[in-house]
């Protein structure tokens, strides 16, 4: 029998766990948008729940891929959570990026949709920033989640599809107002263009309407920390 999409997708996964990293460096000029970022891990176990919710409609052959997944943002919550355990909490930042969490709980539009758009839209750029500005650790969770985030946004992608969703003006303007809340700390125009908020915003339009972004090309082959260069404690399990 020929593999379904899902089910191929499902063969690409790889598992790992999460550990306590270290603080390091961070690229001066991005601290407070780092604990922004940080600060929106909020937002991952709702995004489990908003797949949970859709179990019962959703086409069987992808519910194991669905579950598998769903076990991701469990994982993605812990390894987020450890960074902010080393690197130390803004609280301000964490009781808005609850509020913007409830409001994505609380928009009306079909759940599979509003995960598409939050890891697609928003995710998909968070983890970039993390690799270019964060220090070894954020750089190592960035790249173990962005694995994970590829086949998450493929998945919900295809179920839209099947399930003809559509996204809404509203759900959009959610998005935007969420992704200029993470960048607001930044500048315009920057000589760094990774700190450079525009730079950010005009990300998520693209990886939003067009489903990718030429300015985030760097990303296939930016520089990650070889396993000598790590402490040990900044290194994931892997399976």
């Amino acid at each position: 029998m020929r593999e379904t999409p899902y089910q191929k997708l499902y063969k690409r996964k790889r598992k790992w766990t999460p550990v306590q990293t270290a603080a390091g460096k961070l690229k001066e000029g991005s601290e407070e948008t780092i604990r922004r970022v940080l600060a929106i891990r909020h937002m991952e176990l709702p995004v489990g729940d908003f797949i949970q919710a859709s179990l019962n409609e959703i086409p069987e052959h992808s519910r194991e891929l669905l579950l598998s997944n769903i076990k991701d943002e469990e994982n993605h919550d812990l390894a987020l959570g450890y960074a902010v355990q080393a690197l130390g909490e803004d609280r301000e930042a964490e009781a808005e990026a609850k509020r913007l969490r409830d409001a994505w709980i609380s928009h009306p539009s079909h759940t599979i949709a509003k995960a598409l758009v939050v890891e697609r839209g928003i995710f998909f750029t968070l983890l970039p920033f993390m690799r270019f500005n964060g220090d070894a650790g954020l750089r190592t969770i960035s790249a173990d989640i962005s694995r994970d985030e590829q086949i998450h946004v493929a998945t919900n992608s295809l179920l839209c599809t099947e399930l003809n969703l559509d996204i809404p003006p509203s759900l959009d303007k959610l998005r935007k107002a969420t992704i200029a809340w993470i960048y607001q700390p930044l500048g315009i125009n920057t000589t760094d263009k990774y700190l450079d908020k525009k730079f950010w915003q005009d990300q998520s339009d693209n990886l939003m309407y067009n489903g990718r972004t030429n300015g985030l090309f760097e990303t296939k082959r930016a520089r990650m920390p070889a396993f000598f260069e790590h402490s040990n404690v900044n290194l994931p399990q892997y399976a």
